[in-house]
Protein backbone atom coordinates (compact mmCIF):
# COMPACT_ATOMS: atom_id res chain seq x y z
CA UNK A 1 0.00 0.00 0.00
CA UNK A 2 1.60 2.92 -0.92
CA UNK A 3 2.54 5.73 1.57
CA UNK A 4 -0.79 8.55 1.87
CA UNK A 5 1.51 11.70 1.37
CA UNK A 6 -1.53 14.14 0.51
CA UNK A 7 -3.48 12.70 3.83
CA UNK A 8 0.07 13.43 5.87
CA UNK A 9 0.73 16.92 4.03
CA UNK A 10 -3.16 18.10 4.75
CA UNK A 11 -2.58 16.39 8.36
CA UNK A 12 0.10 18.34 9.16
CA UNK A 13 -0.70 22.01 7.54
CA UNK A 14 -3.75 21.57 10.18
CA UNK A 15 -1.51 20.64 13.34
CA UNK A 16 0.81 23.90 12.38
CA UNK A 17 -2.64 26.01 12.04
CA UNK A 18 -3.52 24.33 15.51
CA UNK A 19 0.14 25.08 17.18
CA UNK A 20 0.47 28.42 15.13
CA UNK A 21 -3.40 29.41 16.27
CA UNK A 22 -2.51 28.74 19.75
CA UNK A 23 0.78 31.12 19.41
CA UNK A 24 -1.30 33.94 17.86
CA UNK A 25 -3.78 33.21 20.71
CA UNK A 26 -1.04 33.86 23.37
CA UNK A 27 -0.44 37.47 21.50
CA UNK A 28 -3.57 38.68 21.38
CA UNK A 29 -3.43 37.60 25.38
CA UNK A 30 -0.41 40.12 25.37
CA UNK A 31 -1.86 42.47 23.48
CA UNK A 32 -4.65 43.25 25.26
CA UNK A 33 -2.58 43.82 28.14
CA UNK A 34 -3.70 47.47 29.47
CA UNK A 35 -0.24 48.54 30.74
CA UNK A 36 3.05 49.19 28.88
CA UNK A 37 6.04 47.13 29.66
CA UNK A 38 8.37 48.35 32.87
CA UNK A 39 11.28 49.11 30.50
CA UNK A 40 9.05 51.16 27.98
CA UNK A 41 7.77 52.86 30.93
CA UNK A 42 8.24 56.64 30.64
CA UNK A 43 9.74 55.85 27.45
CA UNK A 44 6.42 55.18 24.84
CA UNK A 45 3.50 57.70 25.93
CA UNK A 46 0.03 56.54 26.95
CA UNK A 47 -1.34 58.11 23.59
CA UNK A 48 0.86 56.41 21.37
CA UNK A 49 0.65 53.13 23.32
CA UNK A 50 -2.99 53.30 23.35
CA UNK A 51 -3.03 53.77 19.79
CA UNK A 52 -0.42 50.65 19.22
CA UNK A 53 -2.50 48.57 21.28
CA UNK A 54 -5.89 49.44 19.50
CA UNK A 55 -4.11 49.19 15.87
CA UNK A 56 -2.13 45.81 16.84
CA UNK A 57 -5.83 44.05 18.12
CA UNK A 58 -7.03 45.00 14.87
CA UNK A 59 -4.40 43.68 12.98
CA UNK A 60 -4.79 40.21 15.35
CA UNK A 61 -8.22 40.27 15.01
CA UNK A 62 -7.80 40.11 11.10
CA UNK A 63 -5.25 38.13 11.25
CA UNK A 64 -7.27 35.13 13.04
CA UNK A 65 -10.04 35.12 9.88
CA UNK A 66 -7.45 35.33 7.30
CA UNK A 67 -5.52 32.60 8.90
CA UNK A 68 -9.03 30.54 8.88
CA UNK A 69 -10.02 31.20 5.57
CA UNK A 70 -6.71 29.95 4.23
CA UNK A 71 -6.31 26.95 5.99
CA UNK A 72 -9.87 25.82 4.56
CA UNK A 73 -9.27 26.69 1.24
CA UNK A 74 -5.63 24.83 1.44
CA UNK A 75 -7.01 21.64 2.83
CA UNK A 76 -10.10 21.56 0.87
CA UNK A 77 -7.47 22.28 -2.93
CA UNK A 78 -5.21 19.31 -1.73
CA UNK A 79 -7.58 17.15 0.09
CA UNK A 80 -10.49 17.47 -2.69
CA UNK A 81 -8.10 17.57 -5.87
CA UNK A 82 -8.41 20.66 -6.78
CA UNK A 83 -5.02 20.87 -8.30
CA UNK A 84 -4.82 17.82 -10.30
CA UNK A 85 -8.30 19.44 -11.74
CA UNK A 86 -7.00 22.29 -12.33
CA UNK A 87 -4.19 20.76 -14.18
CA UNK A 88 -6.74 19.17 -16.20
CA UNK A 89 -8.90 22.25 -17.10
CA UNK A 90 -5.64 24.01 -18.20
CA UNK A 91 -4.76 21.24 -20.39
CA UNK A 92 -8.85 21.84 -21.83
CA UNK A 93 -8.59 25.28 -22.18
CA UNK A 94 -5.38 25.13 -24.32
CA UNK A 95 -7.21 22.91 -26.73
CA UNK A 96 -9.90 25.47 -27.05
CA UNK A 97 -7.97 27.99 -28.18
CA UNK A 98 -6.21 25.73 -30.60
CA UNK A 99 -2.82 25.44 -29.13
CA UNK A 100 -1.23 21.55 -28.05
CA UNK A 101 -1.67 20.60 -24.47
CA UNK A 102 1.00 17.80 -25.07
CA UNK A 103 3.64 20.56 -24.47
CA UNK A 104 4.31 20.63 -21.19
CA UNK A 105 5.74 24.48 -21.16
CA UNK A 106 2.43 25.80 -22.62
CA UNK A 107 0.46 23.52 -20.12
CA UNK A 108 2.19 24.72 -16.99
CA UNK A 109 2.02 28.81 -17.98
CA UNK A 110 -1.79 28.07 -18.73
CA UNK A 111 -2.00 26.45 -15.38
CA UNK A 112 0.30 29.25 -13.92
CA UNK A 113 -2.12 31.58 -15.36
CA UNK A 114 -5.16 30.06 -13.48
CA UNK A 115 -3.49 29.82 -10.44
CA UNK A 116 -2.42 33.63 -10.71
CA UNK A 117 -5.74 35.02 -11.46
CA UNK A 118 -7.68 32.85 -8.64
CA UNK A 119 -4.99 33.79 -6.28
CA UNK A 120 -6.12 37.19 -7.02
CA UNK A 121 -9.50 37.01 -6.84
CA UNK A 122 -9.36 35.20 -3.49
CA UNK A 123 -7.02 37.54 -1.40
CA UNK A 124 -8.63 41.06 -3.32
CA UNK A 125 -11.20 40.94 -0.72
CA UNK A 126 -8.29 40.90 2.22
CA UNK A 127 -5.84 43.18 0.59
CA UNK A 128 -8.63 46.18 0.53
CA UNK A 129 -9.87 45.27 4.06
CA UNK A 130 -6.39 45.39 5.51
CA UNK A 131 -5.14 48.86 3.29
CA UNK A 132 -8.70 50.73 3.24
CA UNK A 133 -10.02 49.86 6.35
CA UNK A 134 -7.40 48.78 9.19
CA UNK A 135 -4.32 50.55 7.82
CA UNK A 136 -6.69 53.62 6.91
CA UNK A 137 -8.58 53.55 10.23
CA UNK A 138 -5.27 54.10 12.07
CA UNK A 139 -3.74 56.50 9.41
CA UNK A 140 -0.96 54.28 7.99
CA UNK A 141 -3.08 53.92 4.15
CA UNK A 142 -2.27 57.09 1.58
CA UNK A 143 -3.00 55.61 -1.57
CA UNK A 144 -5.99 55.68 -3.30
CA UNK A 145 -7.98 52.48 -4.60
CA UNK A 146 -7.01 53.31 -8.24
CA UNK A 147 -3.08 53.44 -7.26
CA UNK A 148 -3.80 50.10 -5.14
CA UNK A 149 -5.17 48.42 -8.60
CA UNK A 150 -2.38 50.11 -10.64
CA UNK A 151 0.15 48.04 -8.62
CA UNK A 152 -2.20 45.09 -8.40
CA UNK A 153 -2.14 45.40 -12.60
CA UNK A 154 1.60 46.45 -12.59
CA UNK A 155 2.51 42.98 -10.47
CA UNK A 156 0.22 41.15 -12.65
CA UNK A 157 1.86 42.21 -15.92
CA UNK A 158 5.46 41.88 -14.23
CA UNK A 159 4.35 38.17 -13.49
CA UNK A 160 3.21 37.89 -17.34
CA UNK A 161 6.72 39.07 -18.79
CA UNK A 162 8.88 37.32 -15.97
CA UNK A 163 7.16 34.10 -15.69
CA UNK A 164 7.08 32.36 -19.12
CA UNK A 165 11.32 32.67 -19.86
CA UNK A 166 12.02 31.30 -16.00
CA UNK A 167 9.02 28.30 -15.79
CA UNK A 168 10.46 27.55 -19.19
CA UNK A 169 13.91 27.35 -18.31
CA UNK A 170 13.24 25.30 -15.24
CA UNK A 171 11.40 22.87 -16.81
CA UNK A 172 13.82 22.43 -19.78
CA UNK A 173 16.54 22.23 -16.99
CA UNK A 174 14.88 19.41 -15.49
CA UNK A 175 13.97 17.27 -18.91
CA UNK A 176 17.79 17.68 -19.56
CA UNK A 177 19.26 17.80 -16.30
CA UNK A 178 20.29 14.26 -15.52
CA UNK A 179 22.31 13.35 -12.78
CA UNK A 180 23.44 16.82 -12.14
CA UNK A 181 20.04 18.22 -12.38
CA UNK A 182 19.98 19.53 -8.65
CA UNK A 183 23.30 21.34 -9.62
CA UNK A 184 21.74 22.36 -12.76
CA UNK A 185 19.02 24.11 -11.22
CA UNK A 186 20.74 25.71 -8.19
CA UNK A 187 23.11 27.44 -10.64
CA UNK A 188 20.22 28.52 -12.74
CA UNK A 189 18.44 30.18 -9.61
CA UNK A 190 22.00 31.69 -8.39
CA UNK A 191 22.11 33.38 -11.75
CA UNK A 192 18.74 34.27 -11.60
CA UNK A 193 18.63 36.19 -8.07
CA UNK A 194 21.82 37.84 -9.08
CA UNK A 195 20.39 39.17 -12.31
CA UNK A 196 17.30 40.24 -10.00
CA UNK A 197 19.37 41.85 -7.46
CA UNK A 198 20.69 43.96 -10.25
CA UNK A 199 17.59 44.63 -12.38
CA UNK A 200 14.81 45.23 -9.43
CA UNK A 201 16.33 48.51 -8.07
CA UNK A 202 17.19 49.79 -11.48
CA UNK A 203 13.92 48.54 -13.71
CA UNK A 204 11.41 47.40 -11.43
CA UNK A 205 10.68 49.57 -8.48
CA UNK A 206 11.23 52.80 -9.99
CA UNK A 207 7.55 51.28 -11.86
CA UNK A 208 5.85 51.82 -8.73
CA UNK A 209 7.85 54.07 -6.74
CA UNK A 210 10.04 57.22 -7.55
CA UNK A 211 13.58 57.54 -6.41
CA UNK A 212 14.95 61.09 -6.06
CA UNK A 213 18.44 61.73 -4.72
CA UNK A 214 18.79 62.56 -0.96
CA UNK A 215 19.26 66.61 -1.30
CA UNK A 216 22.77 68.18 -0.42
CA UNK A 217 22.65 69.39 3.23
CA UNK A 218 23.81 68.24 6.76
CA UNK A 219 21.94 65.06 6.45
CA UNK A 220 23.78 64.00 3.57
CA UNK A 221 27.69 65.00 4.57
CA UNK A 222 26.50 62.68 7.67
CA UNK A 223 25.84 60.45 6.15
CA UNK A 224 28.30 60.37 3.34
CA UNK A 225 31.19 61.19 6.13
CA UNK A 226 30.04 57.46 8.38
CA UNK A 227 30.01 55.52 4.82
CA UNK A 228 33.74 56.54 4.34
CA UNK A 229 34.68 55.84 7.91
CA UNK A 230 33.38 52.51 7.45
CA UNK A 231 34.72 52.03 3.74
CA UNK A 232 31.69 51.44 2.32
CA UNK A 233 31.20 52.19 -0.98
CA UNK A 234 28.69 54.27 -1.52
CA UNK A 235 27.50 55.23 -5.01
CA UNK A 236 24.06 56.69 -4.67
CA UNK A 237 22.16 58.09 -2.14
CA UNK A 238 18.03 58.02 -2.22
CA UNK A 239 14.91 59.39 -1.18
CA UNK A 240 11.84 56.93 -2.19
CA UNK A 241 8.33 58.79 -1.86
CA UNK A 242 7.05 55.89 0.41
CA UNK A 243 4.41 58.12 1.72
CA UNK A 244 2.21 57.86 -1.01
CA UNK A 245 1.24 54.77 -0.21
CA UNK A 246 1.55 54.36 3.90
CA UNK A 247 3.18 56.16 6.50
CA UNK A 248 5.17 53.34 7.63
CA UNK A 249 8.81 54.30 7.53
CA UNK A 250 12.11 51.88 6.93
CA UNK A 251 15.41 52.42 4.99
CA UNK A 252 17.77 50.21 3.34
CA UNK A 253 20.78 49.51 1.05
CA UNK A 254 21.26 46.98 -1.82
CA UNK A 255 24.31 46.43 -4.64
CA UNK A 256 27.38 44.41 -5.27
CA UNK A 257 30.71 45.28 -4.39
CA UNK A 258 32.26 48.30 -5.05
CA UNK A 259 28.61 50.03 -6.24
CA UNK A 260 26.43 50.56 -3.29
CA UNK A 261 23.26 52.32 -2.35
CA UNK A 262 21.28 53.29 0.38
CA UNK A 263 17.43 54.21 0.01
CA UNK A 264 15.60 56.23 2.93
CA UNK A 265 12.14 56.19 2.74
CA UNK A 266 10.75 60.24 2.87
CA UNK A 267 8.21 58.61 6.07
CA UNK A 268 11.47 58.22 7.81
CA UNK A 269 13.13 61.67 7.26
CA UNK A 270 9.98 63.03 8.30
CA UNK A 271 9.48 61.11 11.76
CA UNK A 272 13.06 61.05 12.79
CA UNK A 273 13.58 65.01 13.35
CA UNK A 274 16.83 64.47 14.58
CA UNK A 275 19.36 63.67 11.66
CA UNK A 276 21.64 61.77 14.09
CA UNK A 277 18.85 59.24 14.44
CA UNK A 278 18.29 58.87 10.73
CA UNK A 279 22.13 58.09 11.20
CA UNK A 280 21.90 56.18 13.59
CA UNK A 281 19.87 53.93 11.96
CA UNK A 282 22.01 53.68 9.10
CA UNK A 283 25.24 52.54 11.13
CA UNK A 284 23.00 49.16 12.39
CA UNK A 285 22.24 48.83 8.90
CA UNK A 286 25.95 49.80 7.46
CA UNK A 287 26.73 47.02 10.63
CA UNK A 288 24.84 44.13 8.78
CA UNK A 289 27.20 44.52 6.01
CA UNK A 290 30.65 45.79 7.50
CA UNK A 291 29.82 42.27 9.91
CA UNK A 292 29.08 40.68 6.81
CA UNK A 293 25.45 39.18 7.74
CA UNK A 294 24.12 40.02 3.88
CA UNK A 295 26.55 37.73 2.53
CA UNK A 296 26.10 35.15 5.40
CA UNK A 297 22.16 35.13 5.01
CA UNK A 298 22.78 34.70 0.97
CA UNK A 299 25.07 31.98 1.16
CA UNK A 300 22.89 30.10 3.91
CA UNK A 301 19.62 30.45 1.35
CA UNK A 302 22.40 28.93 -1.52
CA UNK A 303 22.67 25.87 0.60
CA UNK A 304 19.11 25.62 1.31
CA UNK A 305 18.21 26.17 -2.29
CA UNK A 306 20.82 23.26 -2.76
CA UNK A 307 19.84 20.76 -0.85
CA UNK A 308 15.89 21.26 -1.97
CA UNK A 309 16.49 20.61 -4.86
CA UNK A 310 18.97 17.77 -4.41
CA UNK A 311 15.52 16.06 -2.33
CA UNK A 312 13.58 17.03 -5.43
CA UNK A 313 15.23 15.08 -7.29
CA UNK A 314 15.04 12.13 -5.07
CA UNK A 315 10.98 11.99 -5.24
CA UNK A 316 10.38 13.73 -8.72
CA UNK A 317 10.19 10.42 -10.10
CA UNK A 318 7.97 8.86 -7.68
CA UNK A 319 4.19 7.30 -9.15
CA UNK A 320 3.19 7.20 -5.42
CA UNK A 321 3.82 10.75 -4.91
CA UNK A 322 1.78 12.26 -7.65
CA UNK A 323 -0.98 9.79 -7.32
CA UNK A 324 -1.42 10.40 -3.72
CA UNK A 325 -1.75 14.16 -4.86
CA UNK A 326 -4.07 12.66 -7.76
CA UNK A 327 -2.26 13.33 -10.98
CA UNK A 328 -1.81 10.15 -13.28
CA UNK A 329 1.21 12.30 -15.27
CA UNK A 330 4.34 14.21 -13.73
CA UNK A 331 4.66 17.48 -14.96
CA UNK A 332 7.94 19.29 -13.66
CA UNK A 333 5.99 22.36 -12.21
CA UNK A 334 3.62 20.00 -10.16
CA UNK A 335 6.23 17.47 -8.79
CA UNK A 336 8.18 20.80 -7.16
CA UNK A 337 4.79 22.28 -6.10
CA UNK A 338 4.09 19.00 -4.08
CA UNK A 339 7.78 18.29 -3.03
CA UNK A 340 7.64 21.57 -1.48
CA UNK A 341 4.46 20.52 0.36
CA UNK A 342 5.81 17.25 1.53
CA UNK A 343 9.00 19.12 3.42
CA UNK A 344 6.47 21.64 5.14
CA UNK A 345 7.78 20.22 8.67
CA UNK A 346 11.40 21.08 7.45
CA UNK A 347 11.01 24.39 5.91
CA UNK A 348 9.11 25.45 9.54
CA UNK A 349 12.63 23.99 11.48
CA UNK A 350 14.56 25.95 9.09
CA UNK A 351 12.64 29.26 9.31
CA UNK A 352 12.42 29.25 13.09
CA UNK A 353 16.67 28.84 12.85
CA UNK A 354 17.20 31.42 10.69
CA UNK A 355 14.82 33.82 12.75
CA UNK A 356 17.14 32.70 15.60
CA UNK A 357 19.90 33.83 13.62
CA UNK A 358 18.29 36.89 12.23
CA UNK A 359 17.69 37.87 15.84
CA UNK A 360 21.33 37.43 16.47
CA UNK A 361 22.22 39.43 13.95
CA UNK A 362 19.99 42.05 14.66
CA UNK A 363 21.29 42.53 18.61
CA UNK A 364 25.19 42.59 16.85
CA UNK A 365 24.38 45.57 14.35
CA UNK A 366 23.15 47.52 17.44
CA UNK A 367 26.21 46.72 19.39
CA UNK A 368 27.85 48.33 15.98
CA UNK A 369 25.98 51.03 15.97
CA UNK A 370 26.69 51.86 19.53
CA UNK A 371 30.53 51.39 19.26
CA UNK A 372 30.32 54.02 16.96
CA UNK A 373 28.46 56.64 19.61
CA UNK A 374 25.45 56.35 18.11
CA UNK A 375 23.79 54.50 21.31
CA UNK A 376 21.85 57.17 22.67
CA UNK A 377 20.52 58.02 18.96
CA UNK A 378 19.90 55.05 18.19
CA UNK A 379 17.89 54.44 21.49
CA UNK A 380 15.66 57.37 20.63
CA UNK A 381 15.55 56.15 16.87
CA UNK A 382 14.17 52.98 17.57
CA UNK A 383 11.74 54.55 19.82
CA UNK A 384 10.35 57.00 17.51
CA UNK A 385 10.20 54.40 14.84
CA UNK A 386 7.85 51.92 17.57
CA UNK A 387 5.84 54.73 18.21
CA UNK A 388 5.49 56.11 14.71
CA UNK A 389 4.76 52.44 13.32
CA UNK A 390 2.16 51.73 16.63
CA UNK A 391 4.12 48.44 16.62
CA UNK A 392 3.14 45.99 19.36
CA UNK A 393 4.62 47.20 22.94
CA UNK A 394 3.60 44.07 24.78
CA UNK A 395 4.77 40.23 22.82
CA UNK A 396 4.40 37.28 23.79
CA UNK A 397 7.84 35.47 24.21
CA UNK A 398 6.88 32.19 22.50
CA UNK A 399 4.91 34.16 19.79
CA UNK A 400 8.11 36.27 19.20
CA UNK A 401 10.48 33.55 19.59
CA UNK A 402 8.42 31.60 16.37
CA UNK A 403 7.66 34.73 14.28
CA UNK A 404 10.23 37.59 15.09
CA UNK A 405 13.07 38.13 12.51
CA UNK A 406 13.79 40.92 14.44
CA UNK A 407 13.66 41.25 18.40
CA UNK A 408 11.01 43.25 20.20
CA UNK A 409 11.91 46.51 21.31
CA UNK A 410 12.32 45.81 24.99
CA UNK A 411 14.72 42.98 24.03
CA UNK A 412 16.81 45.75 22.39
CA UNK A 413 16.79 48.42 24.54
CA UNK A 414 17.56 46.29 27.49
CA UNK A 415 20.83 44.89 25.46
CA UNK A 416 21.95 48.21 24.83
CA UNK A 417 21.50 49.20 28.44
CA UNK A 418 22.99 46.43 29.47
CA UNK A 419 26.40 46.85 27.20
CA UNK A 420 25.95 50.31 28.42
CA UNK A 421 26.36 49.24 32.04
CA UNK A 422 28.89 46.83 31.67
CA UNK A 423 30.87 49.60 29.52
CA UNK A 424 30.28 51.36 32.98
Amino acid sequence: MAFPYMEAVVGFMILMYIFETYLDLRQHAALKLPTLPKTLEGVISQEKFEKSRAYSLDKSYFHFVHEFVTILMDSAILFFGILPWFWKKSGNFLLLVGLNAENEILHTLAFLAGVMIWSQITDLPFSLYSTFVIEARHGFNKQTIWLFFRDLFKGMGLAIILAPPIVSAIIVIVQKGGPYLAIYLWAFMFVLSLVMMTLYPVLIAPLFNKFTPLPEGELREKIEKLAASLSFPLKKLFVVDGSTRSSHSNAYMYGFYKNKRIVLYDTLIQQCKDEEEIVAVLAHELGHWKLNHTMYSFIAVQILTLLQFGGYTLVRNSTDLFRSFGFDTQPVLIGLIIFQHTVIPLQHLVSFGLNLVSRSFEFQADAFAKKLGYSSSLRAALVKLQEENLSAMNTDPWYSAYHYSHPPLVERLSALDESDKKAD
